[in-house]
């Protein structure tokens, strides 16, 4: 497993505990934005692992204001990420994928890449929304290449990305919204990839994989 990421100590932790626990991991640094980025990861990975079976798009960057208040700088760099990084790693890693036989891209997407949410994060939701159906163009355009492509919708997940809201009226809405009546844990949304990369899914392509405690069944 190739482990990436623009945080790089954060990344290298990751894959020395994959190694650890009885995996094969590396890491490298890969900005999601850039191009030449994405060709220095799917070669490196190509490289150290002899092919590129399972692509799992994951970047994103949230924003929190409303529409009147979101700068243009600000929209675009969401997008970059959220959106055009998913672009940029399908379209690199096409001809690896294909060659694997078996290959599987996995994007990850949000339970606000189908809803409104709370009115908020309009550049969040574009991106998100943006994954959703790239994911059901590209799966189409895949298909008789061997590869499947699913997007995979998380509700709201214990991480990092929600200590801005944490002890707030935003996450008392967040919990009220949510029918199981808490936030996910990193681990459950794992087990959907998991599912998602296995040859368990062999005949499941276009789909979007909603992990959100009920969220999107309101």
């Amino acid at each position: 497993m190739l482990v990436t990421d623009v945080q790089d100590d954060a990344g290298a932790e990751v894959a020395a505990e994959i190694t650890a626990s009885g995996g094969r991991a590396a890491y490298a640094h890969l900005d999601v934005t850039a191009p030449g980025e994405w060709e220095a990861a799917v070669a490196g990975a190509i490289q150290a692992f002899g092919g590129l079976d399972i692509l799992v798009n994951n970047a994103g960057v949230v924003d929190l204001a409303a529409i009147e208040q979101t700068s243009l700088a600000d929209w675009r760099r969401t997008i970059e990420v959220g959106q055009t990084g998913v672009f940029l790693g399908m379209k690199t890693a096409a001809a690896a994928l294909a060659a694997s036989g078996h290959g599987s891209v996995i994007n990850i997407s949000s339970v606000f890449g189908t809803s409104g949410g709370f009115g908020s994060s309009p550049a969040y939701h574009a991106a998100k929304g943006a994954v959703r159906t790239l994911t059901k163009n590209v799966a189409l355009h895949w298909a008789h290449r061997g590869v499947r492509v699913n997007s995979v919708h998380p509700g709201f997940v214990d991480t990092a990305i929600l200590d801005p809201v944490r002890g707030t009226r935003a996450e008392d809405l967040m919990l009220a919204m949510t029918p199981l009546g808490r936030v996910g844990q990193p681990a459950e949304v794992a087990a959907g990839v998991a599912y998602l990369a296995s040859d368990d899914a062999s005949f499941v392509t276009g789909l979007e994989l909603y992990i959100d405690g009920g969220y999107m069944a309101r």
